[in-house]
């Protein structure tokens, strides 16, 4: 992977300013008892790994501050937060860094 970019089949996503590109954990396919769940029935994940992340902040006075986030860092998400994008078969997250509630 690239500090600044993701490059998958020859496009390469770089976010601008604040925001950061994540690939959204697989949901889970079982429940901890055992019982299948169907693809309606699944719930998308809030965890994800960050794939490419931006610039930084501009502050009032001009100057940008880098963001906390790195890529691989492996983060939990606000439920509504970002833009779904499809990159050839892949689905990435677009959202602001304020978007991410913690790093684990």
């Amino acid at each position: 992977m690239e500090k600044k970019g993701s490059s998958n089949g020859g496009t390469r996503v770089i976010p601008l300013y604040d925001r950061v590109v994540l690939k959204r954990d697989d949901a889970e396919s079982k429940t901890a008892g055992g019982i299948v769940l169907p693809d309606t029935a699944k719930d998308k994940p809030q965890k994800g790994t960050v794939i490419s992340v931006g610039d930084g902040h501009v502050s009032k006075d001009g100057k940008r501050n880098p963001l906390t986030l790195k890529v691989g860092d492996r983060v939990i998400f606000s439920s509504y937060a970002g833009d779904e994008i499809s990159i050839g078969e892949d689905d990435y997250l677009l959202l602001r860094e304020s978007d991410v509630l913690a790093v684990f």
